[in-house]
């Protein structure tokens, strides 16, 4: 990953991802990038505040499209853009922007990269149709690029592409302050600590605490992690689930 030239800024960054495809929603695709983009976004300093996943249908794309383009930093599209008649994500990103589509010579000149004359045939040039006005975001595993359009970056579904794709756009991306985070196992069962925890939500309301349950060699426990960008107020809330904790195995005898 890298983010040596990425911009930094005090303020909350937030981003959503659309996932496009009817395979994905069917199940006989099981998405790899939802959790991929979230934990490289966190990385950053960019907050994922939503993900939306839609069928191969213009005006469903577009809905989402527009409606996550208002309301966050970023959007990040993944799927959509290859050969076939149903990749459709191109065109309908220039219709949510209003904007006229063609094959852009520069995408070509990617494609041709890859494959010779006779072989960039219709389908292929599907993959060079790019909205009008829009930039190219280069693709070093398949040449075929993806693009960015406003705070739109529309990538490619095949989980080695995206990945290549993520890494040419983050180091133009704003950042905001990374939100920390620290976990402490409980060595009791949720339901054992849900009383006390809220009360320890309630004492710190600017941080983020929660509870996580899962069996272990030694039975039924549970995480709890706390979160915030402020490092100070983290510890403060961390020293406080921690006394908690301990507080509770005592009365149980744990």
């Amino acid at each position: 990953m890298t983010t040596s030239e990425t911009t930094s800024s005090p303020v909350s960054v937030t981003a959503a991802i659309l996932v496009i495809g009817d395979e994905i929603l069917s199940g006989r695709t099981k998405d790899k990038n939802i959790g991929y983009i979230a934990e490289y976004l966190t990385n950053i300093g960019i907050e994922l505040r939503e993900v939306r996943i839609v069928p191969d249908v213009e005006g469903e794309i577009v809905a989402a499209l527009n409606a996550l383009r208002h309301r966050y930093t970023y959007v990040f599209t993944t799927g959509g853009i290859g050969p076939t008649h149903d990749d459709i994500t191109a065109d309908s990103v220039a219709a949510a922007f209003g904007v006229s589509i063609d094959h852009d010579p520069r995408a070509i000149a990617m494609l041709a990269e890859r494959f010779p004359p006779d072989q960039l045939n219709e389908a292929r040039l599907r993959m060079a149709r790019i909205p009008a006005g829009a930039d190219l975001i280069a693709n070093s595993v398949s040449k075929a690029p993806g693009f960015k359009i406003g705070n739109v970056h529309v990538m490619a579904g095949v989980p080695s592409i995206m990945q290549a794709m993520l890494d040419v756009v983050a180091p133009t991306l704003q950042t905001g302050v990374k939100i920390l985070s620290d976990t402490v196992r409980a060595g009791l069962r949720e339901g054992d600590i849900g009383t006390a925890l809220a009360e320890v939500a309630k004492a710190h309301p600017d941080v983020s605490i929660g509870s996580y349950p899962f069996f272990s060699e030694t039975g039924p426990d549970t995480n709890v992690v706390v979160r915030s960008r402020d490092p100070e107020a983290l510890a403060a809330a961390m020293a406080a689930v921690k006394a908690m904790i301990a507080a509770e195995q005592a009365k149980l005898g744990a």
